[in-house]
């Protein structure tokens, strides 16, 4: 029998040897730290403190600004500086409170927790909330809304997203090596939310180590197994992975509930663990540094608002200028334009390019060759969508399934005529999304 797959995908470098074995080292930030308000989906947060203030490592800074929103928490001690409109490393602009660090990480105390048995499903979710968990893996949807189906009979698998498919990034998989009881805490944590669900951790088989760490941890989990996953991109997708480990299908207008799962990543379960276990709220998450640009690639756990400039320091800084620099990974990261931006709940890697290999790239006609069909997870057309979208017309472009492009990048990755279909294709769907919505 395979591996368990999904059909397409791209086998691109994964780069990952860079970072692979560096253990994760603790970072310490020396100036001042930004809290972007805006670090998830839906509402941004509201600050509760004022300039002046002293805060403590811990303390909330920002309450969740509705339902679909999460608080957020200083992770460092330091006085309130100002509340202003900063870049974020997505590039765009969002107001954060700036915290100059004093430097004596003095702590909050925290309210004592009761042991997981005796918590009722009300609690947990509570605690999930208040401490400000979001889906990590680069979505950022709070948690606490995610884990709270109409209805939860009726989940039946809670999947842990350890496939980490982005090439060069490392931070999952030296936290699935360093600390597996936390990952399996959490999903401990989230099992008790659902009586009827399974646990899996989907695992790459690039990852011989953590499967074999993992598959011990739960040997005699009754509620939990680790199924071993093809390394491709886009693996780590929701619906691939999805698709991969239960065989069910979801589209765009279907959220995993609708097909009994739940899908949460390493670093958001690990986070879960914290929250509800030790009884803290979120307040750092491992992020990878790494590139041919970079001196030293590593993975470090970095405090939420550290600036990433420092990050990047802490890596010995860059043995050649780079040509380009990425919040995430090459396949959908965003290309940063300055490193001094914060580090926010869903920054996953710094990546350090010597050469912009897409800026190099001159673009001729289409030759109809069929590859980006061929290795598009969504089973689309890319090149006819990436047309239409050229030509501005919506209607055929949501005719021919437009809305399902997932953005992987599968497309382009592979485009011998080096046409830039993801940025096309991902322009108009953004486009038709907010069309739809008006309606």
């Amino acid at each position: 029998m395979g591996l368990l797959t999904f059909k397409g995908g791209i086998h691109p470098d994964d780069g990952k040897k860079l970072a692979r074995e560096k253990a994760i080292v603790p970072a310490v930030p020396s100036g001042e730290l930004a809290y972007a308000l805006s670090q998830h989906i839906g509402a941004p947060a509201n600050p509760v403190v004022k300039v002046g203030e002293r805060v403590l490592k811990g303390q909330k800074l920002a309450e969740a600004g509705g339902f679909v929103s999460a608080p957020i928490y200083a992770s460092v001690s330091g006085t309130v500086k100002k509340i202003e409109t900063r870049f974020g490393p997505s590039g765009s602009k969002v107001g954060c409170i700036i915290v100059e660090n004093d430097g004596e990480y003095e702590e909050t105390e925290y309210a004592p927790v009761k042991p997981l048995e005796k918590m009722e499903k009300d609690e947990i979710l509570n605690l999930i909330g208040d401490a400000g968990v979001v889906g990590m893996g680069g979505a950022g949807f709070p948690t606490k809304v995610k884990l709270s189906p109409k209805e939860p009979e009726k989940i039946e698998y809670v999947i842990a997203n350890c496939a980490e498919c982005e090439p060069y990034i490392t931070a999952d998989y030296r936290r699935m090596i360093e600390e597996p009881e936390k990952l399996v805490g959490g999903m401990r944590v989230v099992l008790r939310l659902f009586d009827n669900a399974k646990g899996i951790f989907g695992v790459e088989d690039n990852k011989p180590e953590a499967i074999a760490k993992l598959t011990e941890l739960v040997r005699h989990e009754e509620r939990m197994e680790v199924k071993v996953l093809k390394t491709k991109y886009p693996q780590g997708a929701e619906r691939q992975l999805i698709f991969a480990l239960t065989g069910r299908a979801i589209n765009s207008s279907m959220l995993p509930a609708d097909a009994g799962c739940v899908v949460d990543n390493v670093e958001t379960l690990i986070s879960i663990n914290r929250a509800v276990v030790e009884g803290k709220p979120l307040m750092e998450r491992v992020i990878t540094v790494t590139g041919d640009a970079v001196s030293e690639p590593g993975n470090f756990l970095a405090p939420i608002g550290m600036n990433q400039r420092e990050l990047v320091e802490m890596a010995g800084g860059f043995k050649t200028e780079p040509q380009k620099v990425i919040s995430g990974g090459p396949m959908m990261g965003f290309a940063m334009f300055t490193l001094d931006v914060p580090v926010t709940k869903t920054s996953s890697a710094i990546l350090c390019m010597t050469k912009d290999e897409v800026a190099a790239m001159e673009p001729s006609a289409c030759i109809n060759c069929g590859r980006c069909v061929e290795v598009c997870p969504s089973r689309l057309i890319p090149s006819r969508l990436a047309d239409y979208a050229e030509r501005n017309d919506e209607q055929s472009f949501t005719k021919w399934e437009g809305l399902e492009c997932m953005e992987c990048g599968s497309c382009s990755f592979v485009c011998p005529a080096k046409r830039q279909l993801k940025q096309a294709i991902g322009s108009m769907r953004k486009s038709a999304l907010a069309n739809r919505r008006k309606k």
